[in-house]
């Protein structure tokens, strides 16, 4: 049987994937050959989206981006018939997928089967060696498996960094009648994707890694948070659960073991603030997304007042490989305190975006000019935003720096969930500055006074600059505010505003009526 690959990813169907896969079923019913349409995750080669794969005799061929437009042709070119596809001259055809250089300088391991596997199928997921991380996990005991994720190095993907394994470890030795595994998959960062597309390409992944969790800490019962903007990922994932659980996956006895575990997704109503875990529990427990004060903390008392874990999408589909090959096999990537690999999202005025998975270490330069292949303006490149909107402005003098937690605070940045947003020569920063503010001021859920109040001074007073009034003073009040904010506000969205603001202000002053300052001096 000829089996034809279509992207169900959203980014795909956004342009004309569902479509695509209609006329390619409709000519393949027409032409006669019994032929399977397989709807896959995508591979992350965005700019080929929808990317469609011809399998023969195990090897895929790819062609893209494909329109409802270009099907006929790729039929007239003998997509349909028994020869090698090899042999076929297409203008959209681009070689075996797998041997693409987009690819093949990747370390795919939380990516591995994303664009491969049919998403909802179990059988398809246990072929490509899905769940042998929970097999291992089931023959050892909780602390054992805490250990195994703590010397892998791992932490947090979602934007903190904090190690897993210490935020496992105290859940672990926390007592509690119910503990919770609480995914936190309100991915609300622009230019960030990674969670989506692994949840929509990969649910068993993110099932798997919130078992093993369960089964570590001993929680039974766990809770996925997706964003409501991630419709696509609602039905993957709540189709992966319910196969698991009737696979024996979940459930009282999880694969015939004595351990129990549950799992299932609630959606958010839309709140970039719930993104910051104390606002999500509340908003998991049916209240307004206000962020909590701390300690204490959820670990200790999380949802329900209950000892929870509260992880990143990316974190837990790190596990189910550190479990399966072993810590010492993740914690080989990598370098310093930054250990295993990174998705890395791509985007903005960027030729080449997409998902690109890598140990950490590669330079931002690298990512930008070399995998990224510059701007798809072909103007040069003037500032790129790493972090989301919160994240700092690196100009191209920090073009050197190592993708790396430490090396990135060492510069006053972060990398936070890996988000990598690229600028030309024609953005004016004041502008970028007086965003992060003005984002702030809206989504703040504004119980502390340096974020509620802070931001909205902040993009009042950055009017001011912009219009040319009393710049020196008004600067000089923006980096007062600044300062406020970063140390006074109760979580990370008033904390993180002076980010950008800044890095903008520090490395681009020439856009806030400031005489022009070489870097070094701008950093003394």
């Amino acid at each position: 049987m000829l089996r034809i690959f279509v992207p169900r990813d959203a980014a795909a169907i956004a342009v004309g994937a569902d479509e695509v896969a209609v006329a390619l079923g409709a000519a393949a019913k027409k032409a006669g050959p019994q032929v399977e349409i397989v709807r896959n995750g995508s591979r992350g080669m965005l700019w080929l989206e929808p990317l469609v794969e011809i399998e023969r005799d195990g090897v895929r061929y790819g062609f893209g981006p494909v329109t409802v437009s270009d099907v006929e042709s790729l039929v007239k070119a003998g997509i349909l018939e028994g020869r090698p596809v090899a042999a076929i001259t297409h203008p959209l055809a681009i070689g075996v997928v797998d041997e693409h250089p987009y690819l093949t300088r990747q370390t795919r391991l939380t990516f591995a089967r994303c664009g491969i596997t049919d998403p909802v199928s179990l059988d398809d997921y246990r072929a490509h060696d899905g769940y042998k991380g929970l097999e291992r996990a089931l023959t050892m005991t909780p602390i054992e498996i805490v250990d195994e994720v703590a010397k892998s190095g791992l932490r947090g993907r979602g934007g903190a960094g904090f190690p897993t394994g210490i935020k496992w470890k105290t859940v672990h030795d926390t007592a509690g009648d119910q503990k919770y595994i609480v995914c936190n998959a309100d991915e609300g960062d622009s230019g960030t994707f990674a969670d989506r597309m692994i949840m929509e390409g990969d649910p068993f992944l993110l099932v798997e890694g919130m078992t093993i969790a369960g089964i570590a800490v001993g929680a039974t019962r766990g809770y996925i948070y997706l964003r409501s903007e991630y419709p696509h990922a609602a039905v993957a994932l709540n189709a992966a659960i319910a196969a698991a659980r009737k696979a024996g996956f979940l459930g009282p006895k999880v694969a015939g073991s004595e351990y129990a575990f549950e799992l299932e997704v609630r959606i958010g109503a839309g709140a970039y603030v719930c993104g910051e875990e104390t606002s999500l529990l509340e908003s998991l427990e049916g209240r307004r997304g206000l962020v909590r004060a701390k300690p204490p903390l959820p670990a200790h008392k999380g949802l329900f007042d209950k000892p929870t874990v509260i992880n990143n999408v990316l974190s837990l589909c790190a596990v189910p490989y550190i479990l399966a090959e072993g810590a010492k096999a993740y914690a080989d990537y990598g370098m310093g305190r930054s250990r295993g690999t990174m998705p890395i999202q791509l985007a903005g005025n960027l030729k080449f975006g997409g998902l690109f998975e890598t140990a950490f270490g590669i330079t931002l330069g690298e990512l930008v000019d070399d995998v990224g292949g510059g701007t798809f303006s072909g103007r040069p490149v003037k500032a790129v935003q790493v972090g989301g909107p919160l994240g700092a402005y690196f100009p191209r003098a920090l073009f050197d720096t190592p993708f790396d937690y430490e090396s990135f605070a060492a510069k006053d940045g972060l990398i936070g969930h890996a988000g990598v947003v690229v600028f030309d020569d024609t953005a004016n920063m004041a502008k970028q500055a007086r965003f992060a503010f003005e984002f702030c001021a809206i989504e703040s859920c504004g119980k502390c006074t340096p974020c509620r109040i802070g931001s909205t001074r902040g993009y009042e007073t950055m009017d001011k600059v912009m219009a040319g009034q009393d710049t020196a003073r008004n600067l000089a009040v923006i980096e007062d505010l600044c300062n406020t904010m970063k140390f006074g506000s109760l979580c990370a969205l008033g904390g993180f505003t002076p980010y950008p603001v800044m890095s903008a202000l520090t490395h681009f002053p020439e856009d806030f009526g400031r005489p022009t300052r070489k870097l070094a001096e701008a950093a003394e």
